[in-house]
């Protein structure tokens, strides 16, 4: 596996990694203490966040009144037909078999958010009315299952003035533990200057990011064209988003927001030769190996439990940037549970340490989740 990258924390992320290292450290000091040290609780920091705590980073609701609103206002974008056939309307049968998708893989949490389902409007007000809407509904989705789920502010871009006010309201109010956006902002870059204030903000405050695939097929009717929208054209638009941050030097612009890029990245980590010799074509002559900045991002394991894939991208990216993703309800029943058994396969070539750091730790090491107990009935 390629040697970790480091990548720049602030004080208060600096002091919480560097507790858990710490505790990590003393645990593997002694090899015949292992079982002993394994079979007591994980360490907790001062916050109460343990050190281990199997988070699935990709999941979705998609209430039905919601999209309804989207269709009434003209479908955000992708249309709703996906997300229709998807069955995660987060009604109490569905939530209850999820629940049970959940405990069967050892998942404690699932983050959602609903892409590519999301509100981006050419008209503000109805972006507004959307965004607003469905984040009260993750709100409230917390509100009654506090130890099963956390989520996603969704913001109505491309209105940068009120994805503001509404990233305030969904971190500041509301308690969610990051921002999602699409891969684009309807047909714009995420890179494009109009988004830099948007962008200021997320680095002023270190907040985690998370990008999914708006649905367009990369705006290429070549995708959309032949159906391929989301067997081939998702794993282009997260490819396509890792070059616009690349193009634009985001990374290193805005170093204090903690990207991540789902689907294993796309195709990023089969491209890694081809954008350090390319360099010349995109960036400036002093701008850091693509490489480099690509290992200062984090990908989740979605890739419908391929393990060839999986092994690529660790070898290529290193298995520390790797988060713990199932894309529910996409992928559910068996399908949910190969999410997480297949970071265990031998095929993808890990060691138990390596493959209980993508479960367990990783994305515990960037969202240190406190958890809570189950709300009273």
């Amino acid at each position: 596996m390629s040697k970790p990258e480091s990548t720049p924390l602030d004080r208060r992320d600096f002091l919480k990694t560097a507790g858990g290292a710490a505790a990590a450290l003393a645990a593997g000091s002694s090899l015949a203490g292992l079982d002993a040290v394994a079979a007591q609780p994980p360490a907790v920091d001062a916050s109460g966040a343990p050190d281990k705590l199997r988070i699935d980073i990709h999941g979705h609701i998609y209430p039905e009144k919601y999209l309804d609103m989207l269709d009434s206002m003209g479908g955000g974008g992708t249309g709703t037909h996906i997300a229709r056939i998807a069955k995660g309307s987060g009604n109490p049968d569905e939530l209850e078999a999820r629940f049970q998708m959940m405990d069967r893989a050892g998942v404690k949490i699932q983050v959602l958010s609903p892409a590519p389902q999301l509100p981006y409007f050419e008209k503000k007000e109805l972006a507004v009315k959307a965004c607003r809407f469905i984040n009260d509904a993750y709100a409230e989705h917390v509100r009654r299952h506090p130890d099963r789920f956390v989520a996603y502010v969704t913001t109505p871009l491309p209105h940068v003035d009120a994805a503001l006010e509404e990233m305030a309201r969904g971190l500041d109010t509301l308690g969610m533990v990051g921002v999602t956006m699409g891969t684009s902002v309807l047909t714009r870059s995420v890179a494009d200057p109009m988004f830099d204030p948007f962008w200021e903000e997320m680095n002023r405050r270190g907040t985690i990011l998370f990008f999914h695939p708006h649905g367009l097929g990369a705006c290429s009717s070549l995708v959309q064209q032949y159906d391929l929208t989301w067997p081939i054209g998702a794993e282009v638009e997260d490819t396509m988003v890792v070059g616009h941050l690349l193009a634009k030097q985001i990374p290193k612009r805005y170093p204090r927001v903690r990207i991540i890029v789902p689907h294993l990245g796309g195709d990023i980590s089969l491209l890694m030769n081809r954008i350090n010799n390319q360099k010349m074509l995109f960036l400036p002559a002093d701008a850091e190996k693509p490489s480099v900045t690509v290992k200062r991002l984090w990908y989740d394991t979605v890739s419908h439990a391929y393990a060839p894939a999986l092994r690529v991208a660790c070898e290529a990216l290193g298995y520390d940037r790797f988060l713990l993703g199932s894309d529910y309800p996409y992928e559910t029943g068996e399908i949910f549970q190969q999410c997480v058994d297949y970071v265990k396969d031998p095929g993808v070539g890990l060691t138990p340490d390596q493959a209980e750091a993508i479960l367990d730790r990783n994305a515990q090491a960037l969202f240190r989740l406190v958890p809570k107990a189950p709300a009273a009935k």
